[in-house]
């Protein structure tokens, strides 16, 4: 069993100065911690996996494909592979936890 704590990755991710930590590769999946700041620009793109969001903490616009919905503290988020993908509007400090399917690179 693997247990990870949520302060002590975010820690670590301030620690080592990036917006993602990933924190577990396992041969189906991985996962990891993702922060953005009020004001931060999320530069992602389309991924080869699929992915799931798992909002911890704050508030934020998140636009898949071309539908955008407000995401916060407890909602659950799901990516298809190739489909481009950002947070954006972010109003509150956004922790969000990723799962990768298949892992990612």
């Amino acid at each position: 069993m693997k247990v990870f704590r949520l302060d002590q990755l975010d820690a670590e991710r301030a620690a080592n100065e990036g917006a993602y930590l990933r924190f577990l590769k396992e041969r189906r999946m991985s996962a990891g911690l993702y922060a953005l700041s009020p004001g931060d620009t999320d530069p992602q793109t389309a991924h080869a996996q699929d992915e799931i969001y798992q909002v911890v903490s704050g508030r934020a616009e998140l636009t898949v494909g071309d539908e955008t919905t407000t995401v916060g503290r407890g909602t659950v988020a799901y990516v298809p592979a190739g489909v481009p993908h950002r947070f954006h509007h972010i109003t509150e400090e956004l922790r969000v936890l990723v799962v990768f399917s298949p892992p990612e690179d």
